[in-house]
């Protein structure tokens, strides 16, 4: 087995066009899905929001043929404590943290990674693994390389996000998740948004209209609480950039779900989604907080609802959102378990580090009464 690593990206624009199209294999044949490690997300990403820190793309290869991508950090504190470690780079905007792995050689493509990490020079501590699912093909492999190597591994936190996956059609999946009083309180409210003006939906199909999207999106939701706290994507050049760059790429390969509403042909709510195989993120969303007593972030969603389950090509939706998120929950049935390891490393003083980063963590439990 031939198990490489490329060198390691010191500079956002480091990649090649030729390195871009093996990534994009890469994900096309992926065992998990995972958008933000995409080319179309990852690649923006890189360009604009890795500004000086040193992302280093790990790639595990058999006989030649890409099998593992993993972009990795060095993080100067684990949590709380001033240790530093390996990481996988989850930027602001980034929502979910599994490598892309190639269906089939999820355990080979483990043990190349694990390997290189293994032997670098550059790598401290131990790998922080952020962002995987619970029950995804990342995970399991995972651990079963770790008990096979006997290798120390360690689940840091946990949390429940909602996610859409269901064979019902829209309105029964409607009736079915959505309790009675909330949607006669829903209907009522699109009601009285419709004496406002004509009120419509529609998914970004024709490239040309891109641009002006994006940039109504960067304005919309610069113009709510996310401006006014300064995490609008407009408030940082980069993060517009990347957004732009990043719709730019995914629109160009079909896998852009791009869903506004408007009044009387004012947006009014937006929502950006993107896409990997059959299933789909639900990235960023914004509307006219002047509105606000109509709801329409909560209208758009269910103009959402009703575009994912009417699309054969979408099997699932990630909402990506926080734990117990208020909205999303109660109209979203399912749940997604997102999971955090610790894993050791191998090589001088590693597995020191590794041991007190339990340690310190088993004594707060006990000091909780948690344990």
């Amino acid at each position: 087995m031939d198990m490489a690593s490329h060198p390691a990206m010191a500079h956002a624009r480091a990649y090649a066009p030729v390195q871009r199209a093996r990534w994009a294999a890469l994900a096309d044949a992926a065992a998990e899905a995972n958008a933000f490690y995409m080319p179309d997300m990852l690649c923006a990403a890189l360009d604009h929001l890795a500004g000086g820190t040193a992302v280093r793309m790990l790639e595990a290869q058999r006989d030649g043929e890409l099998i593992g991508l993993m972009p990795v950090v060095v993080a100067a504190r684990h949590g709380r404590l001033p240790l530093r470690c390996v990481t996988n780079w989850m930027h602001d905007h980034c929502f979910f943290g599994a490598p892309l792995i190639r269906r089939g050689e999820e355990v080979a493509a483990w043990r190349g990674l694990l390997e290189q990490l293994d032997e670098a020079d550059w790598a401290p501590g131990f790998l922080h693994l952020r962002g995987l699912d619970a029950a995804g093909a990342n995970a399991a492999a995972l651990e079963a390389l770790c008990v096979e190597q006997r290798r120390g591994r360690r689940e840091v936190h946990r949390y429940d996000r909602a996610m859409l996956r269901s064979e019902l059609d829209a309105d029964a999946y409607w009736e079915t998740n959505v309790r009675a009083k909330k949607r006669k309180e829903l209907r009522r409210l699109q009601k009285r948004l419709a004496e406002l003006g004509t009120v419509g939906s529609r998914l970004l199909g024709d490239g040309a209209e891109l641009a002006a999207w994006c940039g109504e999106f960067l304005a919309l939701e610069a113009a709510g609480w996310k401006g006014a706290e300064g995490s609008a994507l407009a408030c940082r050049d980069e993060d517009a950039a990347f957004f732009r760059a990043a719709c730019a790429a995914a629109f160009e390969n079909g896998r852009l779900h791009f869903l506004r509403m408007d009044l009387d042909g004012r947006a009014i709510a937006m929502l950006v989604n993107f896409r990997h195989g059959e299933g789909a993120f639900s990235f960023k969303i914004a509307f006219d907080e002047a509105l606000g007593r109509f709801s329409p972030g909560v209208l758009i969603e269910i103009a959402n609802l009703q575009a994912v389950l009417g699309d054969p090509a979408i099997g699932w939706m990630d909402s990506c959102a926080a734990a117990d998120h208020p909205m999303i929950d109660s109209l979203w049935g399912e749940r997604r378990t997102i999971t955090q390891y610790r894993i050791a490393l191998r090589g001088a003083g590693r597995s020191v580090a590794f041991a007190l980063a339990n340690g310190v963590e088993a004594l707060g439990q006990r000091l909780k009464g948690q344990i």
